[in-house]
């Protein structure tokens, strides 16, 4: 892979994760302060002064070092490591996305995902001719040399899986919990196949119990990492259905298993047909919209780190000044905001930052932010 920043040193590593452990910060906030001071040491180190300089007056707690060793002597013990953004085995598509994880925790061979790869997702207690279907056209996927992508869970999770394996294909899978978690429990062979043949990353720190909000949050990743997502069976209210909209937000391609008006699992996936998603009966529907992107994927564009020019102080306490008049509680677009104001973008994302980190705006799906 071209364009990829080197390995990081194990200590910029522990850096890192110190850093994204720590209260308030999340990837994007994370993203944006290394960037502008170019290695988590110096963010580290500076990171009070911008919460305080956003309007705060609570204390910003790092993450303990106690506690961050403790987690990378977790990872070692369960065989896991963890790759940073940038660096190879990181998915190349979840790289593009604006809350990449800045480090992800990976069990088996991460350079599997390095690749085109295809989301299967859908009901947990899918009916026995979906899980055939899933597990054939996976099968027929890993085939044509694409990745399945999808969550370790029970039902259309684990026959995306399962037909990929049955082929000796290439599958990875982004789990809600610690990398050390087997969850559900029945999972636990397939969760050993994966590792073993595999990949399985996680974003939670290690120790992570099934915790329901966490997998709302895993499954930006499953579509992030993937060129498309296609859902076999999926009720109204649907965890799959948080996966695709998630996909359309990202850009990434929405498709859809048609099936019986009659079962209450087809209803949200037969609603997403309705709505303009790509109708799927055989793998040639797929390749017919996925196809096209392949040639783009090993060349698809790495972020720049290259570090924006340093914002006077000043310069910084009138663009808060500004922003604090434009800002409401009504999301806007951060281009909208660098537009109005009139002031460099590395200006604004710095001073948004601050005010994130001091608990003052909100982030919202699409770049757009508000004031808390």
């Amino acid at each position: 892979m071209t364009g990829r920043p080197p390995l990081l040193p194990d200590s910029e590593k522990r850096d890192w994760l110190r850093l994204i452990r720590s209260a308030y910060l999340g990837p994007i906030t994370f993203h944006h302060i290394l960037r502008y001071y170019g290695s988590a040491a110096n963010a580290i180190e500076r990171l009070p002064e911008m919460a305080k300089r956003g309007g705060t007056k609570r204390r910003i707690e790092l993450a303990d070092l106690k506690i961050v060793d403790a987690e990378l002597k977790a990872l070692k013990a369960c065989g896991a490591k963890l790759v940073a953004w940038g660096e190879p085995g990181y998915p190349v598509c979840l790289m593009q996305l604006d809350d990449a994880p800045p480090l992800l925790a990976a069990k088996g061979d991460p350079l599997i995902s390095e690749g085109a790869g295809i989301a299967i997702v859908g009901a947990r207690n899918a009916s026995a001719i979906a899980q055939r279907f899933t597990r054939d056209i996976a099968g027929e996927l890993c085939r044509q040399d694409f990745i399945i992508v999808s969550g370790l869970a029970r039902g259309i999770d684990k026959a995306a899986h399962d037909g990929a394996l049955q082929v000796h294909g290439k599958t990875m899978a982004f789990i809600g919990t610690g990398i050390d978690i087997t969850f559900p429990p029945e999972n636990a062979k397939l969760h050993d196949e994966i590792a073993e043949r595999g990949v399985i990353f996680a974003e939670m720190p290690a120790g992570t119990p099934p915790l329901a909000q966490n997998f709302p949050r895993r499954n930006r990743l499953i579509s992030g990492a993937s060129l498309g997502v296609l859902v076999v069976e999926a009720a109204l209210k649907s965890g799959s259905l948080i996966t695709a909209r998630m996909a359309a937000e990202q850009g990434r391609e929405v498709m859809a298993v048609p099936g019986s008006p009659l079962d209450p699992r087809c209803h949200g996936s037969n609603d997403l047909i309705r709505q303009g998603a790509t109708l799927v009966e055989r793998i040639d529907d797929i390749l017919a919209v996925i196809a096209p992107q392949r040639p783009a994927v090993p060349q698809a564009p790495i972020r720049s780190v290259a570090l924006p020019t340093p914002v006077a102080d000043d310069d910084l306490a009138r663009a808060h000044a500004e922003l604090d008049r434009l800002l409401s509680p009504n999301p806007v677009d951060i281009d909208e905001l660098i537009r109005l104001s009139g002031l460099p973008s590395a200006t604004i994302l710095m001073v948004l930052t601050e005010k994130e980190l001091a608990g003052r705006v909100h982030r919202h799906p699409g770049g757009k932010i508000s004031a808390s």
